[in-house]
């Protein structure tokens, strides 16, 4: 029996797209978010569209990211950004926001909530 990748769970590229774009619909909207919404730039088109690229391949997906920019090399990207734990709880904030809104099996929610707060965590390189 074949499983299902997290892509496919999460509905393919229309799941993927509806989760990127809620995530930077909430990071855009929430007080709360303030400090994340601060490291991207005005137009969040870019950041949506590299975000949908990698989660597409991340999830199990097509790689589209790696097709088009490389080894995805996470870290090293996000190195020019002050990423602490405020900011990491800030993403997390919001991204959990879009999973608990458009995820309805409570496992997947999980499944997908634990890789990106590891990610998220990851990505720190401050301490404060």
């Amino acid at each position: 029996m074949d499983e299902k990748t997290l892509y496919e769970q999460l509905g393919g590229a229309e799941g993927v797209r509806a989760l990127v774009d809620r995530f930077y619909e909430l990071m855009d909207q929430l007080p709360e978010a303030k400090g994340i919404r601060d490291l991207h730039p005005a137009d969040l088109t870019g950041s949506a569209d590299k975000l949908y690229k990698f989660l597409s391949g991340f999830l199990g997906g097509p790689p589209l990211y790696v097709n088009e920019f490389g080894h995805p090399r996470l870290r090293a990207r996000h190195l020019p950004f002050p990423i602490g734990v405020r900011e990491r709880d800030q993403w997390v904030l919001c991204m959990e926001k879009a999973l608990q809104e458009l995820v309805a099996s409570e496992t997947l929610r999980s499944t997908l909530a634990s890789y990106f707060r590891r990610t998220a965590d990851h990505m720190r390189n401050s301490d404060v």
